[in-house]
């Protein structure tokens, strides 16, 4: 078994340098860390508010920029952004206010299997209490309540976890893990309610293409698998009939990245394919990596879908990089690559 493991995986390496994929033992540098997940807002103190008061992350840095380095790594023309970058725990969010030009709102009629989906998934310490202090601050419900995961499902017995939205309809998650479950850092015991962020989810249309994208090209390490189904599942994302392939992949230090691939039902929508940073469902996932320009490179052979035109200088560091691209990954969920 491991021979023949072995042996594809060389026809694989072959096949994919023809068809502009970089191999593996190529790409295992370039991503080093998920530095933040991004998020687009329609109003900014209403954001920081939120997200400081409900979720206790803290504001580390606040900016305001406009100009053409600006234009270019976001791909949009003439616009002035408020950037507030938020910590929780050792991770991470990045807020973004487009001043001018506004963007569209994320439809009323969003699902958890529509390919836009994006969310954080936010560490807690104890799930009913946290589940009471969202409700105290009356947050929009994506779940129907917290749901165990059963005990059937080994790789995540146990797991409680709860979708909710902000203020803007950005879906987000509070997760549970119980002993043995996750990062060993989360079972360290912790007098804060919200300890950190585990991961980002994404919604893929198909995994195997998303692996090639994000442990092939990127050179992120899947770090485990799981079939999700059940009327837990079903009640946690708020989709009749799901079953998920779940994927989780890591770069050598951030939260992760989770693929949820829907096996049924398949009708989630695709991404708008005129979709603009300043939309209200844009977020956009800043990974370091050693080299721009290496990075670049990887992901123009991967024929994935660039939304700068090339490498973006930075002036002065605003941003907190001093280099930088947004591209967008298979199914249309943005890629910040920053070279601090």
């Amino acid at each position: 078994m491991r021979r023949k493991v072995k042996g594809r995986s060389f026809v694989i390496v072959l096949v994919t340098v023809l068809v502009g994929y970089l191999p593996a033992a190529w790409a295992q540098a370039l991503v080093k860390s998920v530095d933040a997940v991004g998020m687009t807002v329609s109003d900014m103190d209403r954001s920081v508010e939120f997200f400081s008061k409900v979720l206790s992350f803290e504001k580390t840095s606040d900016v305001e920029v406009a100009g053409s380095e600006y234009e270019q790594l976001q791909g949009l023309f003439g616009l002035r952004m408020r950037v507030v970058r938020m910590k929780l725990g050792g991770e991470f969010i990045e807020l973004t206010e487009y001043l001018v030009p506004k963007g569209r709102p994320i439809p009323v009629d969003s699902r958890s299997n529509d390919h836009w989906f994006q969310h954080i998934a936010i560490v807690v310490s104890d799930m009913d209490k946290a589940y009471q202090h969202l409700r105290s601050y009356k947050v929009q419900h994506a779940s129907t309540a917290p749901q165990r995961l059963p005990d059937w499902n080994k790789a995540a017995a146990g797991i409680r976890a709860f979708y909710f939205r902000d203020p803007d309809g950005h879906n987000l998650e509070v997760i549970y893990f119980p002993p043995g479950k996750g990062d060993p850092k989360w079972q360290q015991k912790s007098e804060r309610l919200f300890m950190g962020i585990d991961h980002t989810a994404i919604v893929v249309s198909d995994t195997e293409r998303s692996l090639k994208f994000y442990r092939d090209v990127l050179g992120m390490r899947l770090a485990g698998e799981s079939e999700n189904y059940g009327t837990e599942q079903e009640h946690l994302n708020n989709v009749f009939g799901a079953r998920l392939r779940i994927s989780g992949l890591r770069a050598q230090t951030g939260p992760g990245v989770e693929f949820l691939d829907y096996l049924t039902p398949r009708d989630g929508r695709p991404s708008p394919i005129d979709a603009r940073a300043n939309d209200l469902w844009h977020s956009q996932t800043a990974m370091g990596v050693n080299s721009a320009e290496g990075a670049a490179q990887n992901v123009r052979n991967a024929r994935a879908k660039l939304i700068s035109p090339g490498i973006v200088t930075i002036p002065e560091k605003k941003l907190g990089f001093s280099k930088g691209l947004l591209a967008r990954d298979p199914d249309g969920h943005a890629l910040q690559l920053i070279e601090k």
